[in-house]
Parts: structure tokens; sequence; C-alpha cells
């Protein structure tokens, strides 16, 4: 018999444990949020005056490391925009007059500490200018793709609730049907990620119009919401299988990391966390391609990069979930029950 006393002590090792290893997972990355070489365009048209040229070079001489500026014309500055490549743009046209462009598309975190970079470079080069009697007025502000809160938050929001929906169904199914000498077959597991990935998929899109009605909820964004859905729940669903709910160790941290890392912009964080946690959470791939879906850039890169991971996930779990096992699997109660009557 197990003394109280030692297994008190264990069980409190055990739980500061978990408590570190969540702490480094989850808050650790937000509390080393800092600029990390944050990609900024400044342009300057073609044809502008020498001044602006002498003045986009100066700005991006003081970028140090936690800037990185590209020196560019407005055009090439906004297709960078576009691909996601920068967060924002300080446009300096001549007047001279300034513009500070960013996007309702790209991750609103690096939006707004863009937004506060690019301001702070405006006010230094206002300054600048100022000392030689030249006054500029405030720089203009404009937001292409322009995105609402509910915009910003939602798709970050989405994939959260895509992955509780999932895994709530699968730990359940594992608890009432899962039992020893009962094993569902291949059918019933893959009835389950059907189930759960189009129900899942329309309370959420429901959510999202409840959030707010002007959000475009096209062909597109639902296919690509219906496509994440099936790619978490053929992975929890997979674990499941090979793990039993010893998988719940995993899946569940694993939603941890959704708001603290996968909405986090990695030019901010740590590159520690960056490189182990950011590069591959599954949650950054469907957060960023919903974003540019739902505000209308289909084309970003990261739709592409998106869907090809979520299809990989998706065959790879489906395999896992439909091999078969090495015995027969054994019919649940429900389906014992119907066999005898059909046989009566």
């Amino acid at each position: 018999m197990r003394n109280p006393t030692t297994v008190a002590v264990g069980l409190g090792l055990v739980g500061a444990v978990v408590a570190t290893v969540l702490g480094f997972l989850t808050f650790g990355a937000q509390a080393t949020v800092a600029p990390d070489h944050m990609p900024l365009a400044v342009a300057v048209p073609q044809g502008a005056p020498p001044q602006l040229g002498e003045a986009a070079d100066r700005i991006a001489s003081h970028g140090g490391d936690a800037v990185e500026w590209q020196v560019t014309d407005p055009a090439r500055a906004r297709d960078l925009l576009e691909d996601k490549e920068i967060y924002g743009i300080l446009e300096l046209n001549a007047g001279p007059a300034l513009k500070i462009v960013t996007s309702g598309a790209v991750n609103p975190q690096g939006t707004q500490v863009a937004q506060q970079v690019l301001t702070g470079a405006a006010q230094g080069l206002a300054g600048a200018l100022a000392q030689q009697n030249v006054r500029l007025a405030p720089p203009r502000v404009e937001t292409i793709h322009a995105a609402g809160t509910a915009g910003r938050t939602a798709p970050l929001a989405a994939s959260a609730l895509l992955w509780v929906g999932g895994l709530v169904a699968a730990m359940a199914f594992g608890l009432l049907v899962v039992r020893p000498g009962t094993r569902p077959g291949a059918g019933a597991r893959l009835t389950l990620v059907v189930s759960v990935s189009v129900l899942a998929t329309a309370a959420v899109a429901g959510l999202m119009k409840l959030w707010d009605s002007s959000l475009n909820l096209s062909g597109d964004v639902l296919g690509f919401m219906l496509l994440t859905a099936v790619a978490f729940a053929s992975v929890q669903g997979a674990l499941l299988r090979l793990l039993h709910l010893r998988a719940a160790a995993i899946l569940g941290p694993l939603y941890l990391l959704a708001p603290a890392v996968a909405g986090s912009v990695p030019e901010m964080l740590d590159p520690a966390y960056r490189t182990l946690l950011w590069s591959w959470t599954p949650f950054r791939f469907s957060t960023e391609g919903l974003r540019s879906l739902l505000q209308g850039v289909p084309d970003a890169p990261d739709v592409r990069t998106g869907v090809i991971v979520l299809v990989s996930m998706t065959v790879a779990g489906l395999v896992v979930m439909a091999w078969p096992g090495r015995g027969k699997a054994v019919e649940t109660p429900v389906e014992s029950r119907e066999l005898v009557s059909s046989g009566s």
C-alpha cells in the first residue's frame, strides 16, 4: 500500500512540473514579446525630389534590431503588404506629405505595432524637417482591406473553437463507445469526423454572423473552415486511436497554444518560441489563411500554405483512423441489439 504522504509529495511535484511546462508554452511566449527585425517599408515615388530619397534612407538606417526597413516605391510596397511580407508602409510623397498604410488582412497585433513604429518614424522625420523650416502635416492613415473588431478576432476564435469542438466530441466518443471489449469500426470513427466537422463549422459560422453580420462568409471561407474542422478532428481521432484517453495530455496543451502563440506575430516572439512553437503549431496556418479569406485576399500565400498543411493533416489523420486493426472490430451494444432484432 502506498504511503499517502509520499503520494502527496509526488503529486505536488507533478503539479509543479505541469505548471512550469504550461507556463513556458503559454504565458512565457507573451511575457517575452518584443520586436525583432519586424519588416516594414518606406516608400518614395519614382522621380521624387532627392531629399525624399535621402529621408527614406535616413529612416531605414535607424531600424536597429527591432525593425527591418525596405526602401522601395509605393506600388512595390503595396504588393509586399498584400503578400504579408511587411506589416506596414510609410509613404513619403512630394509636398512633402506622409501617409501610413496598413492592411486589415495582416495579423492585428503586427499591424498595431507597425502603426506605432511608423508613426514614430513620421514624427522623427517631421522634427528633422522642422529644423530646416519645413513644416509637415500629420501623416494620413490608410487601411486597405479594413477589418472591424469581429473581423480581427474571428480567425483565431474560429480555429480555437473548431479544435475544441472536435476535441470534446472525440473525448466523449472515447468515453462512451471505446470501452474494454468494444472497438468501433472505421465507419463509426469516420462518421464522427464528418458529423463534428459539419456541425462545428455551422456553429462557428453562426457565431461569426452573430458577432458581425457584415462578415463575408463566402464559399471559400466556409470551405476553408470545414477543411480546418476536418483536419483537426482527423488528427484528434488518430491520436485517440493510438493513445486512447492518454492523448488528452497532448491535445489539451495544444489548445492552450492557440491564443498564446498562433495569434502572435513571429517577429514579436523570442527566437526560441518562434522556432520551437510558432513554426509548427497548426493554429497559425488555419488562422492566417482564414483571415486572408475573410478580408478578400484569397491569393495571399498563407491561404495556399494553410490548405497544404490542413490537407496533409487530414490525410495523415484519416489514414490512421481507417487503418484496419489487428483484430476484427467489435460491435457496440447498440449495433449488437440491432443485429439481434433483425435476426429475430
